[in-house]
């Protein structure tokens, strides 16, 4: 385990890793962060993986333990851990970092783990084969584009849930409103429903406000048809 560091290291990482703009930069920047970071998230008191794991148990209606998850950009295996403890078991996760899959790998959680650059590659999913697919924390306007969203009710069972959570702040919101555009758009086509939307105020705190201030976020959770 590594040691807590302060809430101004942590910021100042963070805003490193914000800051760059072309991809296999930032995913170096996940390299150097991997052994660091699920320390440094219980710094900026971020719950959003234990959220995330309540909100898809609560909804799903087969059982867990024989469910198979795609855990997209699923960084240390943040996600996975808690819905094993509420009663999944069989995960698939994808990251752009080949570091933090290795400290994912440490876990043994995943039946298999792929490294890719969403967005620039293809997920490498098979077409409606998930039963849940859950992306968490990258969906925001430094990391991974709306469109990715796609990808994820492509890899989806028909049926099958797919999960995203995303950070709101001020320099989200046109983010926020593509988003959200995208995610009514694919539902006026027939491609999936929405099942719950829960916004958490405090989501984590916050790296670019003074003072000990937290930004909201949003889980959003969709039946594909």
């Amino acid at each position: 385990m590594s040691t807590q560091r302060t809430f101004e290291t942590v910021r100042e990482v963070v805003a490193s890793v914000r800051a760059k703009t072309v991809a296999c930069e930032k995913m170096a920047m996940y390299d150097t962060w991997a052994e660091n970071y699920e320390q440094d998230l219980v710094t900026l008191d971020y719950h959003a993986p234990a959220n995330v794991a309540k909100i898809i148990s609560s909804h799903f209606s087969g059982d867990p333990a024989g469910a198979v998850v795609l855990d997209v950009a699923c960084g240390t295996g943040m996600v996975a851990k808690q819905m094993k403890h509420v009663g999944f078991g069989h995960f698939v996760g994808i990251d752009g970092s080949k570091l933090m899959l290795e400290e994912a790998n440490k876990k043994g959680l995943y039946q298999d783990l792929k490294q890719c650059i969403l967005v620039q590659e293809p997920l490498p999913a098979q077409s409606g084969s998930y039963d849940v697919v859950v992306i968490c924390g990258a969906l925001s306007v430094d990391h991974v584009a709306v469109s990715v969203i796609r990808e994820l009710c492509h890899a989806c069972k028909p049926g099958g849930l797919v999960c995203m959570a995303s950070r709101h702040g001020e320099d989200s919101v046109e983010y926020k409103a593509s988003l959200e555009r995208e995610l009514k758009e694919m539902e006026v086509e027939g491609l999936w429903s929405c099942v719950d939307v829960t916004e958490k105020e405090n989501w984590s705190k916050s790296v670019t406000a003074a003072g000990d201030k937290y930004i909201s976020g949003s889980v959003y959770l969709y039946k594909k048809l």
